[in-house]
């Protein structure tokens, strides 16, 4: 037990970890890039919209911080392959991935196809088990140990209307965040995931501003959506020693938006 005199705020530095964050061409994903970088990490900052990806750079090193733009298509097991050597090669061994590449195609039950199905399934599980995979053998391979953080949704434990195929991904996310917690824990790998509820982003700002959009706002709790910069504490305890002691958890980032 520590004594009054040993009492330190937790520490959320990241100086020299290597962080790769998927999905960072926009909205949560750039935000995950931007606060590791402040933090200390040299980021990996992947995606397929590589302009993008150029002025994100661009950003994080007017700030002070390090970033390698890598193009990466999850759902391609080749590209997961390149993405994580050129990361390794260009900013050394990973010590943080955060999974957060992921999409949805709105439709009702009864109006999904078997494509739909598919691209929704082959980006947000497939591609984010494939991508857990390739880090968790590097970090394995190294024997440091690391951090995974999956980012999930409400969605993996509530119902949430005409998002029936996405709510089925983001179960299946929380599922294997608590199995590769415990597949991985003698390795020192702690695996967690975020479970963001209805973040203001480029991808829904349209609809809450309109009249449906806006009755959804008012049945929650707190009548608000959530800011990008909410998920920053989360994501800064999940990446840092701060969470040593946690794996295999899901977290619920959604202002009692899910009660």
């Amino acid at each position: 037990m520590s004594n009054a005199t040993e009492v330190k705020l937790p520490d959320h530095d990241l100086t020299g970890k290597v962080a790769l964050v998927t999905g960072a061409t926009s909205g949560l994903g750039r935000r995950f890039a931007l606060i590791l970088a402040k933090a200390g990490a040299k980021v990996a900052i992947t995606g397929r919209r590589v302009e993008r990806l150029s002025t994100l750079k661009q950003e994080i090193e007017a700030m002070g911080g390090t970033a390698a733009a890598i193009a990466l298509d999850v759902t391609d097991t080749d590209s997961i392959a390149a993405c994580l050597a050129a990361t390794e090669a260009e900013l050394g061994p990973l010590d943080i991935l955060v999974n957060n590449a992921g999409m949805n195609v709105q439709a009702l039950p009864a109006d999904v196809t078997p494509e739909g199905f598919d691209t929704m399934f082959d980006t947000n599980v497939r591609g984010a088990f494939f991508m857990a995979q390739a880090a968790g053998r590097s970090m394995i391979a190294r024997g440091q140990g690391g951090r995974i953080i999956n980012i999930a949704s409400i969605g993996a434990h509530t119902v949430l209307p005409g998002l029936t195929i996405y709510c089925m991904t983001k179960a299946a996310i929380g599922m294997m965040t608590r199995s590769l917690g415990k597949e991985w824990a003698r390795h020192h790998i702690n695996v967690n995931a975020i479970c963001p509820g209805f973040i203001e982003t480029e991808l829904n700002s349209d609809w809450f501003k309109t009249e449906g959009g806006q009755k959804q706002i008012k049945s929650w709790p707190r009548r608000r959506l959530g800011l990008e910069e909410d998920l920053d504490g989360t994501l800064l305890l999940l990446s840092s020693a701060a969470g040593r002691f946690i794996t295999g958890s899901l977290f619920t980032v959604d202002d009692g938006q899910s009660i």
